[in-house]
């Protein structure tokens, strides 16, 4: 008797999507605090009390792994950002304003301006990466030196995102709690026992 092929599963809805989205982007920002603060104990303990390195090619050589690590964490993050930032635009303006903080507008503003120009900085790595000659690969010096550029390049825009990327998150959770438009005030009928329908209008 054959055997007949599982059904297909079913395809996840909207909210499951963008909650898989807000999972990505909160563990990029767990994952940038934890690079960020290991960057800050090594540079507290390899620089002088004025700032300058030790050895300026050992920290070079930290930052520019820093940099990597940082933008290793937000790649599953960065096809969803525009999506993210869209659907907290429009959960934003829905909100009632006593649950608006002031800092969501601005703070989207910047993410907003940092994306693009990762966008940019992308488009213009994937071009620098056709442009190498044929042998250049990971672990070559002219293909790591071009991406250690590229990371090094996009790190501030990195940083803002994991400085105010948690607004996308509070103004998903502000709006998870927030009263429904589409949901009707209950109401009660004045002179009516518990349980009585009122008569059906003619």
């Amino acid at each position: 008797m054959p055997q007949t092929a599982p059904a297909p599963a079913p395809a996840p809805a909207p909210n499951e999507i963008h909650q898989l989205r807000l999972d990505h982007l909160a563990a990029f920002l767990r994952e940038s605090e934890r690079i960020l603060a290991a960057w800050n104990t090594y540079s507290n303990q390899h620089t002088d009390p004025d700032g300058w390195p030790y050895d300026d090619d050992a920290y070079g050589r930290r930052a520019s792994q820093r940099d990597a690590d940082t933008a290793d964490a937000f790649e599953a993050v960065r096809e969803q950002a525009h999506h993210l930032l869209a659907t907290a635009e429009i959960q934003l303006a829905a909100l009632p304003a006593r649950t608006v903080q002031n800092r969501w507008v601005w703070q989207l503003g910047t993410l907003r301006d940092a994306l693009d120009r990762l966008d940019a900085l992308h488009e213009h790595w994937l071009q620098t990466r056709d442009s190498l000659p044929a042998d250049a690969r990971p672990g070559t010096e002219v293909f790591d030196d071009a991406l250690a550029v590229y990371h090094a390049e996009a790190w501030a825009s990195l940083e803002d995102w994991a400085t105010h990327g948690h607004a996308v998150v509070d103004i998903h959770t502000a709006a998870r709690h927030a009263p429904s438009a589409l949901a009707p005030k209950p109401t009660t009928t004045a002179g009516l026992a518990p349980g009585q329908r009122s008569p059906a209008r003619r």
